[in-house]
């Protein structure tokens, strides 16, 4: 990849966050902006008002920081499990993750009904969907990966079963309503809080998938051919899973389900890279942080009333596949 490349990916992201900081009802310019961060790290004379500061390192700052690491975290995944499946159509949620964490997240609002019980419920019905999904998949060595799909959609609709008599037991004036924004997406109430606990979490399954990218290009082989030349494909496919795993179920827990992302970000990666998975990983990594922080700033800006992050992500993201898949002619 040209430096040119390289150095794109990684501006990019940062002027989006930069003028996002700036964007909504309390409108910061961007010389505003760079000023009030330098003072985060070195004294210099304010020139703005204490108000734009609160707006900018207290509301906006953490929104904008999980903005970039959740949308990078689902498109990086989403990339890593198209690769691993060698299927398309794979999004990071292929497995249940997204919909146990959802559970565990309904779960929390209504018997904790503060966002700490439902984080660490999320966190934890996540990582039991995909030990679930294992179960059921067992140990078939004719197709495993067919298995793993067939089990992810069996635990799914499990979770969202569940979730759905969360919703029937549910207050119809408090929980319920709580339980329907969560699982449509949202950063609208993103504290410092939400991103230590979910910050380290995607930090972590970020790296694992990155530094694992270049032999997700070995499991395109046949098994047999992969183990021959000394692959260890089973631990290899263990570690893509857990790091795709705990960046899902960390979203789900701060974020709520954001959907879309990690299916088509990986595809718009590749019409500029082409398939191999040493480079279509950071590009996804650093395209997804930029839409989806776009996302956001439609999502607290087009309306008085906060637009669910997921209805936008559909909304944008169903046409767009549609137009790919057209474009592609079913070819991958």
């Amino acid at each position: 990849m040209k430096k040119s490349k390289i150095l794109l990916l990684i501006v990019l992201p940062l002027v989006v966050a930069i003028i996002s900081l700036g964007v909504g009802r309390v409108f910061i310019d961007p010389i505003t902006i760079i000023k009030i961060l330098t003072s985060q790290i070195i004294p210099i004379e304010e020139t703005w008002a204490p108000v734009q500061e609160t707006v900018v390192m207290n509301v906006r700052f953490p929104r904008i920081l999980l903005a970039l690491l959740i949308g990078g975290g689902l498109s990086i995944s989403g990339a890593s499990f198209q690769g691993m499946f060698g299927n398309p159509l794979v999004s990071p949620d292929i497995l249940g993750v997204s919909a146990g964490a959802g559970f565990g997240a309904s779960l929390g609002i209504l018997f904790f009904g503060n966002t700490f019980g439902a984080q660490i419920l999320a966190l934890a019905f996540g990582l039991l969907a995909i030990l679930f999904a294992f179960f059921v998949a067992g140990n078939q060595k004719n197709s495993p990966i067919f298995m793993f799909v067939l089990a992810g959609v069996i635990t799914s609709a499990l979770f969202n079963a569940l979730i759905s008599l969360m919703k029937f037991v549910a207050d119809p004036e408090e929980k319920l309503p709580a339980i329907t924004y969560w699982l449509m997406g949202s950063l609208g109430t993103a504290t410092y809080k939400d991103l230590y606990v979910a910050a380290p979490i995607i930090i972590i399954g970020v790296l694992i998938l990155y530094t694992l990218r270049w032999r997700l290009n070995l499991l395109t082989l046949p098994e047999d051919e992969a183990k021959s030349m000394g692959i260890p494909v089973v631990s290899l496919k263990w570690a893509i899973i857990a790091g795709a795993t705990i960046i899902t179920a960390a979203t789900v827990a701060v974020a709520g389900i954001v959907g879309w992302v990690g299916l088509i970000i990986p595809h718009i990666a590749r019409m500029f890279v082409g398939n191999n998975n040493q480079y279509v990983l950071p590009v996804s990594l650093a395209i997804g942080s930029t839409y989806l922080l776009i996302i956001d700033n439609l999502a607290r800006s087009l309306t008085a009333t906060e637009i669910p992050l997921s209805i936008l992500t559909a909304i944008i993201g169903a046409p767009f596949f549609a137009y790919l898949l057209r474009r592609m002619g079913g070819s991958w």
